[in-house]
């Protein structure tokens, strides 16, 4: 690791960020220095937001894996790169070191080689949490192929999508997974998904649960791919890329239409992941990182696989659930592996909140150093409760805000280093401009104010700001476009408040300039001329101390326009139901105000959610709107049944 631009005081915060502003084609160019690179580049950045076009590290060559495996091998070769803890805790856990992942990696992208993979080739990765599913992504960035991880519990409809929209040749998958006590039979549902015209011609099967399952003509084993090869060729030459040449596609659900393909290219994402891994967890040698989202969401992209890799970090790979075998599991796992820094979604803390107290008592978490956030805003009491019982109110809290399009983290403290506020993203990362705009694409007023702040360290900016959230000047790890579509990326990003690239979410400034996320701009309510994000009113029902969890949408309205429609998840039967909605409108008004008092409060068992944790906003909006005709696909959810029941519960 080179830790040279590593950020470790408040001063140095302040310094990096005002340079990073000031003259940011020397600030990047500076941290890339740091890394391997077959050819250098002639010009840092090229951009054009209306086109859009942005470009880093113009006609740079490199492979990235380079710079994830090959660079360790001199210096430490047996550190382990990877812990797998599997998702039965009586099975074995694996170590993996650097070493041994470069060979792994190699013999793989022979064996991409052998069935036809070439550089550009775009390959569907749709496998369990084991340590052949980053073997696999690495392995296809070594020979230049485009990796399209499909999270493993989407549907067969959901996978055909992505390989159809992507023109996937190849599939990696499993014959199965394991997640908590259930196998999930992936390669039936590959199967499922192949079925018809399509343009993959190879599948390459891991053996992983032992399920039976029918090879097809085009079917291959792992195994058997691997056993064909030359045990004495070990090494596999990485292919030169150019900086802007495709790494990956990572597909995210819009709010209308089909998924969008996010394109991220190989030398500007891998400088920024690097860049924001090591600032935002603070990460030293020998730390255990543990971050427990997903290979197939973005989070695991950057923060399980190329930001702790190309690090030379240790990264903790988890296959199962924070539920099983009880909820204890996740704190058994900083325990067994003396975890330094873990890496979770609020949703998962609220979920373990409602267990007590029980399952993390006679736990040892004395190893952990920095705890973080990451998927949605964390309301204040899950903050509290994860620095206190967590944490032991010793490790600082890093609430981290960005998207599958950033490619890394925009906006969060550095842990330790920056100041902390629950609820909080706080400051931007160096590098990053962001902007508050109204709905007419207005700057708000001070919100520039804060950006010369954070360069001059100027104390506060005056009183709250709100808007919507525009970030105003290119970072590394940025979309570059949608997969086959550049139009939709210019409609979706960039041409809402030209010149400016639009997140989507509303935002709140304090007046430190603390930046707080309010929500998605569409889960912003109007009522009775007040605009108050979704999160906010959750957030406020959420602290009600009878209260697991809660969503709030909007719903037509006769007088407000709109009014709120809160589910709400209390713990065991309601006793009198009129009693606790009364309780809870009543703590929403001290909260907030009365103007977000909730105008239904069902009590639910359960919230839509897919299987990353994400509660489905949009059904509970048709839900609450009445138009229970177009609610539309539930399979991909965690609990299908959990809709139903919310429909016939319906106030």
């Amino acid at each position: 690791m080179d830790g040279s631009y590593q950020i470790r005081t408040i001063d140095q915060y302040h310094e990096a960020y005002k340079k990073s502003v000031q003259s940011p084609e020397e600030f990047w160019g500076e941290i890339a220095e740091t890394f391997t690179w077959k050819q250098k580049w002639d010009k840092v950045l090229e951009w054009n937001f209306s086109a859009p076009l942005v470009k880093w590290f113009i006609n740079a060559k490199l492979n990235i894996t380079e710079n994830c495996l090959d660079r360790w091998l001199t210096t430490q070769p047996d550190k382990p790169a990877i812990i797998w803890e599997p998702n039965d805790p009586a099975e074995k856990h694996r170590t993996i070191t650097y070493k041994e992942l470069y060979l792994e990696v190699c013999r793989f992208a022979r064996v991409l080689k052998n069935n036809g993979v070439k550089k550009g080739d775009r390959v569907c990765i749709y496998m369990p949490m084991v340590p052949e599913l980053p073997v696999a992504i690495l392995a296809c960035a070594r020979v230049g192929a485009i990796h399209s991880v499909v999270f493993g519990g989407f549907s067969a409809k959901s996978i055909r999508d992505r390989i159809s929209d992507a023109q996937c040749t190849l599939l990696i998958t499993a014959d199965g997974g394991f997640r908590g006590n259930k196998i999930i039979p992936l390669k039936d549902i590959a199967d499922e998904a192949l079925e018809g015209d399509t343009p993959v011609v190879r599948t390459i099967v891991l053996k992983r649960t032992g399920s039976t399952v029918r090879m097809q003509p085009r079917d291959v084993w792992w195994h058997d791919e691997i056993d064909k090869l030359d045990k004495e060729d070990i090494s596999f030459d990485a292919e030169s890329m150019d900086a802007e040449d495709m790494l990956f596609i990572l597909y995210t659900s819009g709010s209308t239409g089909k998924p969008k393909g996010v394109v991220h290219t190989c030398g500007g994402y891998m400088v920024y992941t690097n860049y924001t891994f090591l600032n935002v967890f603070q990460y030293q040698p020998p730390d255990i990182f543990f971050c427990t989202a997903d290979i197939g969401w973005v989070t695991g992209h950057s923060y399980i696989v190329y930001g702790p890799l190309s690090a030379g970090a240790t990264t903790l790979l988890f296959e199962g659930v924070p539920t099983w075998p009880d909820a204890g599991r996740l704190w058994d796992i900083v325990d067994k592996h003396h975890v330094n820094i873990i890496y979770t979604a609020p949703t998962a803390i609220r979920s373990l909140m409602a267990y007590g107290l029980d399952y993390i008592n006679n736990k040892d978490l004395s190893t952990l150093k920095v705890l973080g956030t990451v998927g949605e805003p964390i309301n204040e009491e899950a903050w509290h409760w994860y620095h206190q019982h967590i944490g032991k109110e010793k490790c600082p809290v890093v609430d981290t805000w960005w998207q599958t399009e950033t490619g890394g983290i925009l906006i969060s403290n550095l842990a330790g280093i920056t100041p902390q506020k629950p609820a909080h993203a706080t400051f931007p990362l160096p590098g990053v401009q962001p902007l508050l705009v109204d709905e007419k694409g207005r700057p708000i007023e001070g919100s520039d104010a804060a950006i010369n702040a954070l360069q001059n360290r100027v104390p506060g900016i005056g009183g709250i700001k709100s808007g919507n959230l525009c970030i105003k000047f290119p970072w590394p790890g940025m979309i570059r476009t949608t997969y086959g579509d550049h139009e939709r990326c210019r409609q979706n990003y960039f041409q809402t408040y030209p010149g400016l690239y639009f997140t989507g979410d509303g935002c709140l400034m304090d007046e430190n300039g603390f930046y707080r996320i309010t929500g998605r701009v569409d889960d912003v309510l109007n009522i009775s001329g007040h605009r108050i994000g979704t999160a906010e009113i959750e957030n406020a029902i959420d602290m009600h101390p009878g209260v697991i969890e809660s969503a709030v949408v909007g719903f037509p309205h006769e007088i407000k326009g709109q009014g709120i429609y809160a589910y709400v998840i209390m713990p065991g039967a309601v006793t009198s139901q009129s009693l606790s909605r009364e309780a809870i409108v009543k703590f929403v008004a001290e909260t907030i105000g009365s103007f977000a008092k909730p105008d239904k409060i069902q009590f639910v068992n359960g919230l839509p959610k897919t299987r990353s944790g994400k509660i489905m906003r949009r059904i509970l909006r048709k839900i609450a709107e009445g138009e229970m005709e177009s609610i539309g696909d539930t399979t991909t959810l965690l609990d299908p049944t959990i809709v139903e029941e919310i429909v016939n519960g319906k106030l």
